[in-house]
């Protein structure tokens, strides 16, 4: 306790060596309370019954000291004294509450203020020390207009910094009040109307400069107006007149005239209602000079804050809210979130709003279908008992109230969307389906199933799909939703062998695109697919029959035996054969054994044949009266045999005849390697005597070079060329030796250098000639013409026309007919045979290369039409045509025994009877036409 008094009479000596003070006089009390707001501090969220929280403050201006309070939550109590109760038990669960507090002065006029228990915990303390409430210093709104005088000057426009130390001012913790409890006074021309003295320089140890604090002033004040706010007062006012004015926000500046100063007792006054969602904020400067026109004082800035009055109702962000809720949504299942904004300071319990939902339209089949948060706004579904089909939609009729849900109330709405859940399964319209398909056939439709779902039409839950669930382990069929989506369609997407499994049993089951909203049986049916026999072609093994011969194998030789095997084991049919394509007619195929022979001579070399290998298709046919046919490939590997001999590839040279240079001819064999390269040469007859011919270093090439000089003409050298086995060809070279030398072939034809003028003449002469003859022969060919002949037969004589179809041509080889109807007799005639092949025992000629010269192009032509009419391989062939044999052993008579007879002349007349067709017979054999002669 000594200590206690101790530390207030330090305080009080330091103020009073610190501070003067001087007083203005008291301004004639207004009843109200102290401040608008009191904020007691708790450390606990869990208060208890008989807690004493703080004390509000009352003036009714008459001295009383006891008044009566009236708490809007009943659960506080306001003793007369001020103190805050507890009635009951209160838990802090958003570590606030407020509420207000009104009282009566003696004129009968109600004052309201509002309390404010706040949760703040403790940071430091005891065990034995119990909780403390603290008490916030009162907002004063009604109390006497502050008075703020100028700081002292020290000249220029900067603000005076005091140097003075304030001692710590101490007070014990847990004092049990009554409270607020003042513990020192503090005189500054910032309250009241004192002003400070002139700090003792023996102290002299911290600088300190003064900040005016804000003048609050409340927003939406009813006046009257001008209303004094605050008064500014020189300290120089003591010893001259002083003049105040102010300059800024709402005094020179835009809002210009909204506060006004009287120059003569420095009262700043506001001219007209303030709003704080306008502008929350103003700055003035305040000015004070001397009447006689000396600045004696610094501007002092001052800033009037506006304070927030519950002047704005919450806004709905938007008015209707519109949200969906899945009709199988379990109880507390959160959906959706409404908003709304209050124009009020969001610091302060004015912008702090609560939701609720005040109706619900319909209230089937429970008025509290969904509840709100009141301070999130989330809906979340509160019942059980949700169904689109009974209710597909709900209107919320919701508020927004701020001081938390006890002030001002807005109102919106929200509308709630019933969304369809699949709470009904896909139902077949039939459980079991007996359908055919055939086999082999991929992406055939084996079935389609139609089903219906009680779900809204078009949604997820009501769209269709389908599994094979039971059946299908072969992966054979696939099950697909139809463009309807009620629809499954079962297909094939392997081929179905009837031989192996001629029946299938599947179980399908219908589901939807999303899952089941609760547990649900699902739909099945059972398709019995019964597999169809086809008839299906034979199968070859292997399908490509790879076999490797030499080339020269002879005509009729076994190649190898190709069969193939019908999979129809169910049914009794014949496998035959025949050759499909063959480009080159080499191979045969006995159509019972599918023996493959050798039908015509094979050369490695033929332009059919590709790296070595040649391919024919072989053909299986069953007998069934829709015959299938099957396909294998006989790959056949043709060693090459030495069957070709080398040739040279040029046929004409030129050479001059003196110092001629050495001309290098190429050497080509067919053959592959190991039957060509290295080659040798020798020159054959005459050719020995004026040629010489050698081989090159790659034994590729031959050299030959004039031996003797020749005369100027046309000469051929016969070179004989062998292989590296020996096989050679003699090859003949048309060489020209020309009048030049060296290696600068020039040759001149004799005949050109004496052609003169009467050669040229004797030529045009020729020519005139022949244009007559042709003149005369056309002359002549159209006179002829012109003759008018008797026709041969007269116009009533009805003959059939002969008809000529060009049958000379190539014969039936020139037709693509099946001319096997032909040859049924010739089969049985062994003494007729045909030969309509190229003949094969005798070697083709060589026929010379097209030559790069133009001017030897006579000479290429004459050189291969003699090769050509030599060439016994060339078309047409000698051979016997038949293109008819009606068999041996007919009944009936040739008509040769119509030529005579022994038992004389014939009467031939009565021929004449049966028409003219057969007059013309009897004329040839009677002599009818002798007679008319």
């Amino acid at each position: 306790m000594e200590s206690l008094q101790g530390v207030r009479l330090g305080v009080l000596i330091v103020l009073l060596q610190v501070l003067s003070s001087g007083f203005a006089e008291s301004p004639p009390c207004s009843p109200g309370f102290e401040s608008d707001l009191f904020i007691f501090t708790v450390h606990r969220e869990h208060l208890h019954r008989g807690r004493r929280l703080g004390r509000v403050v009352f003036d009714d201006c008459s001295g009383r000291t006891r008044t009566v309070f009236n708490s809007a939550d009943k659960r506080f109590q306001v003793d007369p004294d001020g103190t805050v109760k507890l009635k009951r038990q209160v838990t802090l669960h958003e570590g606030h509450r407020k509420f207000s507090v009104s009282a009566w002065d003696s004129k009968g006029n109600k004052h309201t203020t509002f309390v404010r228990v706040e949760h703040e915990p403790k940071t430091h303390h005891h065990d034995h020390v119990e909780d403390t409430e603290a008490v916030s210093p009162p907002q004063s709104l009604s109390s006497p207009v502050p008075v703020i005088e100028f700081p002292k000057s020290s000249g220029g426009l900067r603000r005076r910094k005091r140097e003075i130390v304030i001692l710590p001012i101490k007070t014990p913790e847990n004092d049990h009040g009554p409270f607020p409890k003042q513990i020192v006074q503090s005189v500054s021309s910032i309250i009241g109307t004192g002003e400070f003295s002139t700090p003792l320089k023996t102290l002299n140890r911290i600088k300190r400069e003064w900040v005016i604090p804000p003048i609050k002033t409340p927003e939406n004040d009813r006046g009257p107006f001008p209303k004094q706010i605050v008064q500014i007062k020189s300290s120089f006012a003591k010893e001259a007149k002083m003049v105040y004015s102010i300059s800024g926000e709402g005094a020179d500046q835009d809002p210009k005239g909204l506060f006004t100063i009287n120059r003569i007792s420095g009262f700043l006054s506001v001219t007209r209602p303030l709003d704080r969602e306008a502008k929350d904020k103003y700055v003035l400067q305040a000015h004070a000079i001397a009447a006689d026109g000396e600045d004696r004082e610094d501007p002092m800035e001052i800033i009037v804050e506006v304070i927030d009055m519950n002047d704005n109702t919450p806004v709905f962000t938007q008015n209707p809210f519109l949200g969906t809720v899945p009709e199988a949504s379990e109880m507390g299942f959160e959906f959706m979130t409404v908003t709304a904004t209050d124009a009020d300071d969001p610091n302060t319990d004015n912008a702090d709003i609560r939701y609720s939902i005040l109706s619900q339209n319909p209230q089937e089949p429970d008025p509290a279908m969904f509840i709100i948060n009141p301070v999130t706004g989330v809906i979340r579904v509160n019942a059980a008992g949700l169904d689109r089909e009974k209710y597909p939609e709900y209107t919320l009729k919701i508020a927004a109230g701020d001081m938390q849900g006890e002030g001002r109330v807005g109102t919106g709405t929200a509308v709630i969307t019933v969304e369809d859940s699949n709470d009904n399964a896909p139902q077949f319209e039939k459980t079991s389906y007996n359908v055919s398909v055939p086999e082999n056939k991929v992406g055939a439709v084996v079935v389609k199933m139609p089903v219906t779902d009680g779900d809204e039409p078009q949604s997820p839950a009501w769209r269709a799909k389908f599994r094979i669930i039971n059946g299908n382990s072969g992966g054979f069929f696939a099950v697909n939703t139809g463009p309807n989506k009620q629809e499954g369609i079962i297909t094939t997407v392997k081929q179905l062998d009837f031989e192996h499994n001629s029946k299938f049993t599947l179980l399908v089951v219908a589901e939807n695109d999303v899952p089941f909203a609760k547990p649900l049986t699902t739909s099945t049916a059972t398709v019995i697919v019964n597999v169809l026999d086809v008839n299906e072609a034979p199968v070859f093994d292997p399908e490509q029959k790879n076999i490797s011969v030499p080339e020269d194998m002879a005509v009729g030789s076994e190649l190898t035996v190709y069969t193939a095997t019908d999979p129809d084991t169910a049914r009794t049919q014949k496998v035959t054969y025949r050759v499909g394509p063959d480009p080159a007619g080499w191979v045969s195929v006995d159509g019972e054994t599918g023996l493959v022979k050798v039908r015509s001579p094979m050369d490695r070399e033929s332009p059919f044949v590709k790296d070595g290998i040649y391919k024919a298709l072989i053909l299986a046919m069953d007998d069934d009266p829709t015959p299938a046919t099957g396909t294998g490939t006989l790959v056949i590997q043709l060693k090459d045999v030495n069957d070709n001999a080398p040739s040279i590839e040029e046929r004409t040279i030129s050479v001059c005849n003196k110092e001629s240079a050495p001309v290098l001819l190429s050497v080509i064999d067919y053959d592959g390697p190991g039957f060509a390269a290295p080659y040798r040469v020798e020159l054959q007859g005459d050719s020995k005597n004026n040629w010489t011919a050698m081989m090159n270093d790659t034994k590729t090439g031959i050299i030959l070079r004039l031996k003797v000089p020749l005369e100027h003409g046309e000469y051929n050298v016969v070179m004989r060329v062998y292989d590296n086995l020996a096989l050679y060809q003699d090859n003949t070279v048309h060489a020209t030796v020309c009048d030049c030398t060296g290696d600068n072939v020039q040759c001149l034809e004799k005949a050109v250098a004496g052609f003169g003028l009467p050669g040229i003449l004797g030529i045009l002469g020729a020519i005139m000639a022949l244009l007559v003859l042709l003149l005369l022969l056309l002359l002549f060919a159209r006179r002829k013409r012109s003759l008018k002949k008797e026709p041969l037969l007269a116009d009533d004589d009805l003959r059939d026309n002969v008809y000529y179809y060009d049958e000379e041509g190539g014969g039936e080889d020139d037709q693509d007919f099946d001319l096997s109807v032909l040859h049924r007799g010739l089969d049985n005639r062994p003494d007729v045979f045909r030969n309509d092949v190229a003949p094969t025992f005798m070697p083709a000629p060589q026929y010379r290369p097209r030559p790069a010269n133009p001017e030897e192009i006579g000479t290429f032509i004459d050189d291969n039409l003699k090769a050509a009419d030599n060439d016994p391989t060339a078309p047409p062939y000698d051979s016997l045509l038949v293109f008819d044999y009606e068999g041996g052993g007919s009944d009936a008579g040739s008509l040769s025994s119509l030529n005579s007879s022994s038992s004389g002349d014939q009467d031939y007349d009565c021929l004449g009877e049966w028409g003219p067709r057969f007059k013309k017979l009897a004329d040839m054999y009677g002599g009818g036409e002798d007679d008319l002669l």
